[in-house]
């Protein structure tokens, strides 16, 4: 299970540490939490992966020997899903091999364990100023999608909030405007406990009544595309 953090520390860069270990995950909660982090504990890869697409992160920490999803894999779905929030993989797997592999799933950082704590604490501080820099809207031709808030605004500055799934939704098909996505690619993108691509027609019926019909494009056969925003 993960363990949220207390709404106090909502203007804290928020940290998600993915660590199956209780001993060393407590330990590095209390690390970060006193380097002004708020952080998020999951313990296992599963309730990472909930955790990463429900809430919104400055840095996410993963063990890669993780259960239920491995490490290395719950990165790969991160990515897949178009969660760009930067990732360190924090594991005893120490090898050039290793580390080639962490990297390439798409991790921007790699450190070892055991390792120096000030380094830690660095490297995490960097990445934070990367992701701070990077772009954090994206375009819905008149109206735009604030992805840390997930919310949507138009020229009147009028903010439409969406749920988690809803925004990961929106923000796959955005992301390609002129692709057509099937509906099972959506539901692996987006719906990760879902076993029926039912759900894609759901939450596009949810984001068409909250943002209009035309946000959404049925191309019939196919499936689903971005529509006039």
């Amino acid at each position: 299970m993960s363990e949220q953090r207390a709404d106090g520390d909502r203007q804290r860069p928020a940290l998600l540490l993915v660590e199956d270990d209780g001993q060393l995950s407590a330990l590095l909660a209390e690390l970060f939490d006193d380097a002004g982090y708020a952080v998020d504990v999951a313990r296992d890869g599963h309730s990472g992966l909930h955790a990463a697409l429900t809430r919104s992160y400055a840095v996410m920490i993963i063990d890669r020997g993780l259960p239920a999803i491995e490490g290395l894999d719950l990165v790969g779905r991160l990515r897949v899903r178009g969660i760009s929030t930067p990732i360190m993989i924090l594991t005893a797997l120490g090898t050039v091999a290793d580390r080639v592999e962490g990297l390439d799933a798409g991790a921007e950082d790699y450190l070892v364990k055991p390792f120096e704590v000030d380094e830690l604490l660095a490297r995490v501080r960097a990445l934070v100023r990367r992701h701070a820099g990077a772009a954090t809207t994206l375009s819905l031709g008149r109206r735009h999608l604030d992805l840390p808030t997930r919310t949507v605004r138009g020229d009147a500055q009028t903010a439409v909030e969406l749920s988690g799934r809803e925004a990961g939704l929106l923000q796959v098909l955005a992301a390609h405007p002129a692709r057509v996505f099937t509906r099972e690619e959506l539901l692996a993108r987006v719906f990760e406990d879902a076993d029926s691509p039912g759900a894609v027609d759901t939450y596009v019926y949810y984001l068409r009544r909250k943002l209009g019909p035309g946000i959404v494009r049925t191309v019939h056969g196919l499936g689903y595309r971005m529509g006039s925003a």
